[in-house]
């Protein structure tokens, strides 16, 4: 999603990539944008308190580059060719679907998105690759081999994030709710109300399913909750707050945290976030339940 967006935003740097040639002349329907959707939010509630949640912090385990003129709204590692994440970016004429090495943050191929269409959430799904954009309605789909555009699908809410568990694609629209989809037809066949504390918790962003439960971003926090496919209830909560660093910003204009990838096979946790020179590996630590 994306009413992160700061204004100061417009002026970001442009990527050598072509994606990125037009994005000065779409700066002002990108003001009018958020300015409607900044005030059109006042009074939404994104609160992630614990309560009796339990609270996890973080280990650093290792630290990768990534690219600071990626504003991240999707990411998801491929088990199937090690080493290798598939990462979606946003902002209107920059936005793209990127193969990047894990090890340098090198983009090893690229598609770019048309200039009207907003990057969103990513998805693997057998030998294709789904993205969601913000605001059309409209959802892409690729050829995993050589990133080439081979379908199309249509949602009525906005796209944030999505995942697969396997059976299904599983996809957030920026309230408590998750829609889940046949990746097959793209028909919804069901949705999960997503609750904390008894409370609906709203901004749910980036997904990934790791090991049967839904991790989602809490756009604007710096926190993932961890969530129960079954009955909606956050069952944990991760809070990653301080791990980028002014050191690891060096005057650089970053956004909010977004971007979750899992490695099955060596079962490793990988987050950054929107503009981010840095990528984390990342173990949990228990931490006091607190807020």
């Amino acid at each position: 999603m994306d009413l992160s967006i700061a204004l100061l935003k417009i002026s970001a740097p442009s990527t050598k990539k072509t994606c990125s040639t037009r994005f000065m002349h779409l700066a002002l329907p990108v003001i009018l944008i958020l300015a409607s959707m900044l005030l059109a939010a006042q009074g939404v509630s994104h609160s992630t308190s614990s309560g009796s949640i339990p609270v996890f912090g973080y280990q650093i385990v290792n630290t990768y580059p990534h690219s600071s003129l990626a504003f991240t709204q999707g990411l998801v590692y491929d088990e199937d060719d090690e080493g290798v994440l598939y990462e979606g970016t946003g902002l209107y004429g920059r936005s793209s679907l990127r193969r990047v090495d894990l090890e340098t943050g090198l983009v090893l191929q690229q598609t770019c998105l048309a200039n009207e269409l907003f990057g969103e959430g990513v998805a693997l799904w057998k030998d294709r690759i789904i993205q969601l954009t913000w605001q059309s309605g409209l959802g892409l789909v690729y050829g995993k081999e050589n990133l080439t555009r081979i379908g199309n699908f249509s949602y009525p809410t906005e796209g944030w994030g999505i995942t697969s568990d396997g059976k299904s694609l599983i996809m957030s629209d920026g309230t408590n709710i998750l829609h889940i989809i046949d990746p097959e037809s793209f028909a919804q066949t069901g949705q999960i109300e997503v609750t904390a504390n008894t409370a609906p918790l709203y901004g749910l962003n980036e997904l990934e399913y790791i090991k049967g439960q839904i991790y989602a971003n809490v756009w604007p926090t710096s926190r993932i909750v961890m969530i129960s496919p079954e009955s909606g209830e956050v069952k944990g909560m991760i809070d990653l707050q301080g791990i980028l660093q002014k050191k690891d910003i060096q005057g650089q204009k970053v956004d909010v945290q977004n971007g979750i990838a899992y490695d099955p096979g060596r079962d490793r946790l990988f987050v950054t976030g929107k503009l981010w020179p840095k990528l984390f590996e990342i173990r949990l630590v228990a931490k006091a339940v607190s807020d």
